[in-house]
């Protein structure tokens, strides 16, 4: 139980009407999840608006109401809290609850389109390999130490953030490695946390359907940056043209990684092959079993992170030459027979061009590269064409198929997708939408050497179709089929 008046604080209220004294027993902004004692928080959302749900929460044994709208009739007996931005002071709410466990870690957000759950997650292996306890919030997995939950929300919400990160201090926890996606940005799903510092690693168009335009998109990368406090560090890959853009207003201490230009950390791929790469890393040469020139950025980053962080550069080198890929990223397995399987999580244009280009600057030349690629229902649809258009191009045969369809029928987002091609290559393409048939059908087509790309659901293990998710995994389908 806390004092109300106590999880008030640092929130800009706009007028409190009610005693701010009582005690409160959760928060809540799920109408249905509201007990006795509970403070509600009506957030206005983009389908579903929380104002709505006030009269349910109170009839459910909400004491107090956190909102942006007073309604007509209110309930004298409540405590009423306006705000000029109910989201915004949910994390605030949040974190006080929880007694602020974000200014007790050290928190470090990884954001970008690309190479987030790789960062985020070597980061977190690295540093207990380095001997801290850590947790890592991820769109794979939430970690604390050994003990995993399941993966709901890249970036989960505000509630649910501050009670991971009071658990991460229970346990002795020091660092907390956290992907910071758009959504939850735009969301205010980190107000009222502290950040250490932050890595952004790239940015290309993705999640137009939420953010409607890039520039929007790019807006809402940026606003992590702007709130950074003095003393944090901000680590950009200088190498995207809007890296230099994130911290334009930052009070943080900027940092730069690249491979291309002037930077604090730099790396050069050696070589490079499909058991690992010998990277150059700031005139340290090292090997690691990581593959492909975007692990090479996403290692610099995990590198140039950790120096900021005071470690020991050659203890750094040591041990990031012994961290394995991430479930789902670029994951390869090989048959008895020869043939090279890569999973990969890659489901826009770019993320799939750089895979792409990584097979083909690794391959030797006979082989056939067969990809199998669908894109998801629901979500920003003048990408499908571009990704049709990036595998056909890259491939010598490629399979569309369903990913996750959601609400939206396979064979439509299949053809949206198709629409990307010329003659020339639909002439290498194949429509299967059943996927388990899909990946198949790749390797009854695949001889011994030649190499499988199956792209868009990685770690996943799921399908999400009509509202109901079906388990389905692309790696469990590869090793069947081995």
């Amino acid at each position: 139980m806390k004092k109300l008046n106590d999880i008030l604080i640092g929130i800009k209220t706009i007028k409190i009407i009610g005693n701010t004294s009582i005690y409160i027993s959760n928060i809540q902004f799920d109408s249905r999840k509201v007990v006795g004692d509970s403070v509600f928080v009506a957030i206005p959302g983009t389908q579903i608006d929380g104002h709505v749900y006030i009269q349910k929460s109170i009839e459910a044994g909400a004491k107090a109401i956190i909102c942006e709208v007073l309604p007509q009739n209110s309930d004298p007996d409540i405590c009423w809290v306006i705000v000029a931005d109910s989201a915004e002071a949910l994390g605030i709410v949040a974190s006080n609850y929880y007694d602020c466990p974000s200014q007790k870690l050290k928190l470090v957000g990884v954001t970008g389109t690309n190479g987030k759950t790789t960062v985020a997650t070597l980061l977190f292996r690295l540093f207990r390999a380095l001997g801290f306890k850590c947790g890592l919030i991820s769109t794979v997995t939430y970690s604390i130490e050994d003990k995993t939950y399941e993966s709901t929300h890249t970036t989960p919400d505000q509630l649910v953030l501050n009670n991971l990160m009071n658990e991460m201090i229970q346990n002795g926890c020091e660092y907390c490695f956290m992907e910071v996606s758009s959504h939850s940005l735009s969301q205010k799903r980190t107000a009222g946390l502290k950040f250490t510092g932050t890595v952004f690693t790239n940015i290309t168009h993705d999640h137009l359907d939420y953010h409607l335009t890039f520039e929007n998109y790019i807006k809402a990368k940026k606003s992590f940056f702007d709130k950074l406090q003095p003393g944090a560090f901000a680590l950009i890959n200088s190498d995207d043209k809007n890296g230099t853009v994130m911290v334009q207003n930052t009070n943080a201490k900027i940092k730069t990684y690249a491979m291309r230009r002037v930077a604090d950390f730099k790396v050069k791929v050696i070589e490079s092959h499909f058991d690992g790469m010998q990277l150059l890393l700031n005139g340290k040469e090292f090997w690691t079993p990581l593959i492909g020139e975007f692990n090479a950025y996403n290692l610099l980053a995990v590198y140039g992170a950790s120096i900021i962080l005071d470690q020991d550069n050659n203890e750094v080198l040591r041990l990031l030459s012994t961290l394995r890929e991430v479930r789902g990223r670029f994951e390869t397995i090989r048959s008895k027979t020869g043939i090279i399987a890569i999973i990969d999580y890659a489901h826009t244009p770019d993320a799939l061009i750089n895979v792409l280009k990584t097979i083909q600057q690794i391959r030797k030349g006979g082989e056939q590269l067969i990809t199998v690629v669908g894109a998801g229902g629901n979500r920003d649809k003048k990408k499908r064409p571009i990704m049709a258009l990036v595998c056909a191009e890259n491939s010598d045969k490629v399979i569309f198929t369903s990913d996750n369809p959601r609400f939206e029928e396979p064979e439509i987002i299949i053809q949206d997708m198709v629409e990307g091609l010329n003659e020339r290559l639909k002439t290498k393409m194949l429509r299967i939408t059943d996927r388990r048939e899909a990946i198949k059908t790749a390797f009854l087509m695949a001889k011994p050497g030649d190499i499988l790309l199956i792209a868009g659901k990685g770690h996943e293990t799921y399908q999400e179709i009509k509202g109901i998710k079906h388990h389905f995994d692309d790696k469990e389908e590869v090793l069947k089929l081995m």
